[in-house]
């Protein structure tokens, strides 16, 4: 299954509050995103049923394997182009929100192809 922009957001998002507070239910997640509880209610139950999440009985939203690898894969990505547009002189913020739309846009193949010459000038 090929997720969208939004799906994939909504795992890095999951994957970052696991981070920040072990464990995230719904109403966390539709704080941190400033989406609706509906908005955040029908993502979760298409990304259920996508196999990319499940819901434990405390209402707890849990990563799966492959969740957790499509969330790493993006958050990876976000760091790098932001590191990258802040090294080159772009404000915080702009790096920030161009960061999140180049992660969804660009190719696994370019992306490694990037990060292995940033690496060797490093």
């Amino acid at each position: 299954m090929t997720l969208g922009k939004s799906s994939e957001d909504y795992l890095e998002a999951i994957l970052i509050l696991q981070q920040k507070r072990g464990s995230v239910r719904s109403v966390d997640l539709a704080g941190y995103m400033g989406y609706s509880k509906a908005s955040v209610s029908h993502a979760v139950k298409n990304l259920r049923a996508g196999g990319f999440l499940t819901v434990d009985e405390t209402g707890c939203l849990c990563l799966t394997d492959t969740g957790q690898t499509i969330a790493e894969k993006i958050y990876e990505r976000h760091q790098f182009f932001m590191e990258q547009l802040i090294a080159a002189g772009v404000d915080q913020e702009t790096a920030k929100q161009d960061a999140h739309q180049i992660e969804h846009a660009i190719s696994d193949i370019s992306f490694q192809k990037l990060k292995e010459k940033a690496q060797k000038t490093n």
